[in-house]
């Protein structure tokens, strides 16, 4: 019996390691942020990360479609993220940890909705607008 848990174990281990991985920051440039004004496309709020896309306006006029991942809605609903934050159409200013290739994905820092509520990271609460 004993023999067949510490079999389990080591296998439920081995299977596990590909999850660590996929959760690393490595593909992120920790050290620096980005703060962008867009135009919400899409709100994914689902397992397992909450995924929002928005269009942002370049220099020359023309729109770049950025994604932003955050972490499960079970984990995110302290901070303020609900299934109805954001919607097509929405104005949103989002910050972010872009990653090191430059392209236009990165991990959400914090939301400013357009109610005016800001949203922020895992240990942050939702602050509503000023009034």
């Amino acid at each position: 019996m004993k023999a067949r848990l510490v079999g389990a174990w080591a296998a439920a281990a081995l299977m596990s390691a590909p999850l660590i991985a996929h959760h690393g920051a490595a593909a992120f440039d920790n050290g620096k942020s980005v703060t962008l004004t867009g135009t919400v496309t899409q709100w994914v709020y689902s397992n397992p990360h909450l995924l929002l896309t928005f269009d942002v306006k370049g220099d020359d006029g023309k729109a770049v479609q950025w994604v932003a991942e955050t972490q499960a809605p079970n984990i995110m609903y302290p901070a303020g993220y609900r299934r109805d934050s954001f919607k097509p159409g929405d104005e949103v200013t989002v910050t972010v940890t872009p990653v090191k290739n430059g392209r236009p994905i990165g991990r959400i820092i914090k939301v400013v909705t357009a109610a005016g509520w800001t949203l922020g990271g895992i240990q942050d609460q939702a602050i509503p607008p000023a009034k």
